[in-house]
């Protein structure tokens, strides 16, 4: 199977220089895809599809290395406390938004190889807050996945983050920062199933039992037919997704989908991989376990099949489910149905 891909070019050049900020979403999630298709060793679908966009939009200067993305609960306080106020208890006010901040932030991807974080956590305002940390602001405690790649704790000790670098947020926001992860994710285990699928075809095709190639024979293309249909259908998902990235209305419930699709799919994809590869697929010296074991490890991050598919059940209760087929699909309908992703209003 060939392994062009319009991302190949930016992909080449990743490491060095990330694609421009004005790059269309398509292209991004594409890049995302070829990541997980090569098992790159940097942060670049957590950069380009999670922690860029989330930074312009809440306003904040984008730097141009590599990004990761974390959120979980810290001890926030303001560094300048607004004593004249007599608005909530003290300290739940300051003159401006730096904040000292102290805490762990657990099993954050490719901290090692980050410039800086970001961050979402609970402000001492009582809503969320938004901040950029630098590299050398945390303290890291190394940790891997499954399959070893980086997973670090960040331990901050009373990190003083300037004004300039926090943003109080909507919850709109920290909502679309756990769908973005979940694209993310999917994107990921898109570019990694295609990768089964080749090395699959590419072990059939050449292993030879009883004179013919494994290929040959009835009961291993039926397997392989079930290999591709799944790696399809999640490339479709995400694809489906990457789309709907420029109309807000729909990014969200299509990146739902995609999420879910893509942790639902994992485990039927690394079976028959597996299976038609036999114990070898498992050892160090075939490069499927290589593919696999990430696949695992991103299908439970960042929520996880229950997850998303909780999302998507309760998009549906609190909407039309009349229209759900159309919803889904975007196939036409003129009984007035809202668009793929819309909530309802009122």
């Amino acid at each position: 199977m060939s392994t062009d891909s319009p991302a190949e070019p930016l992909l080449e050049r990743a490491a060095d220089a990330l694609p421009p900020l004005d790059t269309v979403p398509t292209t991004l999630v594409a890049l995302a895809r070829e990541a997980g298709h090569r098992g790159t060793p940097a942060p670049l679908a957590e950069t380009l599809l999670v922690a860029r966009p989330l930074l312009a939009a809440a306003g904040l200067a984008i730097p141009d290395g590599p990004l990761t993305v974390a959120a979980g609960p810290l001890d926030v306080r303001f560094t300048h406390v607004d004593t004249d106020s007599r608005v909530g208890p003290s300290g739940a006010a300051g003159t401006d938004d730096a904040l000292r901040v102290s805490g762990t932030l657990h099993r954050v991807p490719w901290a090692r190889a980050a410039e800086a974080a970001v961050v979402l956590t609970e402000g001492p305002c009582g809503g969320p807050v938004l901040f950029l940390l630098e590299a050398a602001e945390w303290r890291q405690v190394a940790g891997t996945n499954l399959a070893g790649e980086p997973r670090d704790d960040l331990v901050l000790l009373d990190v003083a983050v300037p004004a300039e670098r926090v943003r109080r947020v909507p919850a709109a926001l920290v909502r679309e920062a756990e769908w973005r992860s979940g694209l993310a994710r999917a994107a990921l285990i898109a570019g990694a199933a295609r990768r089964c699928v080749e090395l699959t075809v590419a072990h059939t095709t050449s292993r030879m039992q009883f004179g013919r190639p494994l290929s040959h024979f009835q009961a291993v293309k039926q397997e392989e037919a079930k290999l591709v249909e799944e790696a399809a259908l999640v490339a479709a998902a995400v694809e489906a997704a990457a789309s709907a990235l420029a109309e807000p209305a729909s990014a969200e419930f299509t990146a739902w989908l995609a999420a879910a699709q893509a942790a639902a799919s994992v485990a039927e994809i690394t079976r028959v991989a597996h299976q038609l590869h036999g114990a070898i697929g498992f050892t160090e010296l075939s490069p499927l376990h290589l593919a696999t074991t990430r696949m695992w490890s991103w299908r439970d991050e960042d929520g996880g099949e229950r997850a998303w598919q909780q999302r998507i059940g309760r998009h549906v209760l609190d909407g039309d489910g009349d229209h759900l087929w159309q919803q889904v699909t975007g196939a036409p309908d003129d009984t007035g149905a809202r668009p793929v992703g819309q909530r309802p209003t009122g």
